[in-house]
């Protein structure tokens, strides 16, 4: 046992301990009801609300069960501010999906400039020329770059 190797400390930091850490009791909030108000559920249940409102509001149940007569003018002022906290927590949670992505791009951004370090170490001790490797590596790029664009692809040159 006293001669296995110490494992180096290798920092794994996924994205979504990162985000957790980010988010308190509202965010929690705004997500739970963005997350109801995207499904058929919460559709069909207002289709049911809107329905029991203007059957009873039209005066199916007597006179006594209206309470909100044609054109309906509670209903407007109900939904329209429902529309309104709709569409604001909505906001919250892309606010939150953007933060999200910056972290994602930041921890994107440490792991290829610790892969970059490692190549080039890597690369030292085995003898490979890293000048000749960006050079290569830039007319890979290139190449991308044009099919991305539509065209096409130089022939790679012959080395």
């Amino acid at each position: 046992m006293g001669s296995e190797a110490k494992r180096p400390a290798v920092r794994i930091v996924h994205e979504q301990d990162v985000v957790a850490r980010m988010r308190g009791t509202q965010d929690r909030i705004a997500d739970a009801i963005t997350a109801f108000a995207g499904t058929m559920a919460f559709v069909y249940l207002h289709a049911l609300w809107f329905a029991v409102w203007i059957v009873c509001n039209e005066g199916a149940f007597g006179k006594g069960a209206v309470w909100d007569p044609y054109p309906f003018g509670l209903l407007t002022m109900i939904v329209s501010l429902e529309a309104i906290f709709l569409s604001t927590f909505v906001m919250v949670s892309q606010n939150r999906q953007a933060a999200r992505e910056n972290v994602r791009a930041d921890l994107d951004f440490e792991t290829n400039v610790r892969s970059e370090v490692w190549a080039v170490h890597i690369g030292r001790s085995l003898g490979v020329d890293p000048v000749e490797v960006e050079r290569r590596v830039q007319e890979l790029l290139a190449e991308n770059r044009a099919r991305m664009n539509g065209g096409t692809a130089p022939p790679p040159k012959q080395s």
